[in-house]
């Protein structure tokens, strides 16, 4: 598969299922608290996605050698690196939980995820997570035509590791469109210079994925899904789609509660 260039009724067409994705975190935001199960936020996030007239991209997915993936996002807690399946366990105070959310509207897909910490959490936990935050932002600014996909990911690595934190590297960002999944890769590391040349009209995931501890990963349980640290360490995650315009970028998945960027984003 080579990479899309969406024209302007393509890049309306991701606009609008990227707002959308984003509006169902922002629906889910008030509850997401202390007693709440996984499941039930998969539930709420599915009456939102029928509201919206959208439907979730994840939900009887199947990527070949993997099982049909069983509900309408993927709440990844604590040590859960990503991809982890809802269940009846109830989020605790000091849990940290990302919720990722990918809807088709229209044929297109949008595909966006945030951190949320649970209650009261350590000063440890929140600071992975606002880390995370900015190193996904670190990515995001340097996308520009011109530029490569190298450059996205060295800013992200650079930027983990002085925090003393790993990048994840078996999972990366994608290009999205039509399909959930296109190309390019975008690694979240890497050598700047290198890789694909961005251009107009390419849209692609932004998600790094950035441990506590050291980078190892590993498959958790048998369900065929879930990805965990490999030394318990805790994980977080946090996911824009954007966009290459002939100045830059622009970021699809924004919406009315979205978390503002770093003052770092607008300085430069």
């Amino acid at each position: 598969m080579s990479i899309t260039y969406k024209d302007v009724e393509g890049i309306q067409g991701m606009r609008t299922a990227c707002r959308l994705a984003a509006e169902v975190l922002d629906y889910l935001t008030p509850h997401i608290k202390p007693g709440i199960t996984t499941r039930e936020i998969d539930r709420l996030a599915a009456e939102c996605m029928q509201k919206q007239g959208t439907t979730s991209a994840t939900l009887g997915y199947q990527p070949p050698g993997y099982p049909p993936y069983p509900a309408s996002l993927c709440t990844s807690v604590n040590h859960v690196v990503c991809h982890g399946i809802p269940n009846d366990k109830a989020l605790k105070k000091g849990d940290i939980v990302n919720v990722d959310v990918t809807v088709i509207k229209d044929g297109w897909f949008g595909d966006t995820s945030r951190m949320f910490v649970v209650g009261e959490a350590s000063i440890a936990a929140k600071r992975l997570v606002a880390v995370t935050y900015d190193a996904m932002w670190h990515g995001i600014v340097r996308v520009k035509p011109g530029a490569r996909l190298g450059d996205i990911g060295f800013a992200i690595q650079q930027f983990a590791e002085k925090q003393g934190y790993s990048v994840v590297r078996e999972f990366c960002g994608h290009g999205i469109g039509r399909n959930f999944h296109e190309e390019p890769q975008v690694l979240h590391y890497g050598k700047p210079g290198t890789l694909e040349e961005l251009k107009p009209g390419m849209t692609f995931t932004i998600e790094p994925m950035i441990n506590a501890g050291r980078k190892e990963v590993k498959e958790f349980g048998n369900d065929g899904w879930t990805i965990v640290t490999k030394d318990h360490s805790l994980s977080a995650q946090w996911e824009h789609t954007v966009l290459v315009t002939d100045t830059g970028y622009e970021v699809l998945t924004l919406s009315a509660g979205s978390p503002p960027p770093p003052p770092f984003v607008n300085a430069g």
